[in-house]
């Protein structure tokens, strides 16, 4: 369990695909520290095992199923993942539940400055806009953020300079897919009320 609060950002360093798995490096800057092989960490949204450890730098295995459902596929040399370490039990709980369980991915549509802050539109599919509500929480690319607006098929999102600057949106452009998973609570409240009518 996350809590969606990314506490940094590491640079992928090599992505070397096999027939049924892709082998992930990452090196991050603070939390490799503390890690060790079979931890799980959150990146870019999805909960992945440490599989090998060497320094400061992560390997994980990402299998076929998870390169479909992510943006994982799209990483190269030197991009940003975010990365968040599971939620202690007597930890603070600062965002909100996020599983690490991605739902499907989504299209940055716009994302530039505004004021002092950032707007952020994402286009998304139906089986994760059936989660957003305004004012609610939905993950995108494992940081917990707030919808201030949305349409059919697409949910707006203002951006504080500080998460800007501690995320790898700082380097997204519209145009890139984001890692999306909807509200834990809004899935179970789905299927308790349609338990009830069936």
């Amino acid at each position: 369990m996350f809590t969606g609060i990314v506490e940094e950002t590491g640079a992928v360093e090599r992505i070397r695909k096999g027939t049924k798995s892709t082998e992930l490096y990452v090196r991050p800057k603070i939390v490799g520290r503390a890690l060790r092989v079979g931890n799980s960490i959150a990146v870019n949204g999805a909960c992945l095992t440490v599989a090998a450890k060497r320094g400061n730098l992560l390997r994980f295995d990402v299998l076929n199923e998870t390169l479909k459902r992510t943006n994982f596929g799209e990483l190269a040399h030197g991009s940003l993942v975010n990365l968040e370490r599971p939620l202690r039990a007597d930890g603070r709980l600062d965002g909100h539940f996020v599983q690490g369980h991605v739902d499907g991915t989504g299209v940055v549509r716009r994302y530039e400055k505004s004021g002092a802050d950032y707007v952020l539109e994402v286009t998304a599919p139906a089986a994760v806009m059936r989660y957003v509500v305004q004012k609610g929480s939905i993950s995108v690319d494992g940081i917990s953020l707030t919808v201030a607006m949305f349409g059919r098929n697409w949910f707006r999102i203002w951006i504080i300079p500080h998460t800007h600057e501690i995320t790898n949106l700082l380097t997204r452009r519209a145009g890139q897919r984001v890692n999306l998973e909807g509200d834990m609570l809004a899935k179970y409240l789905e299927k308790f009320f349609a338990a009830r009518r069936g």
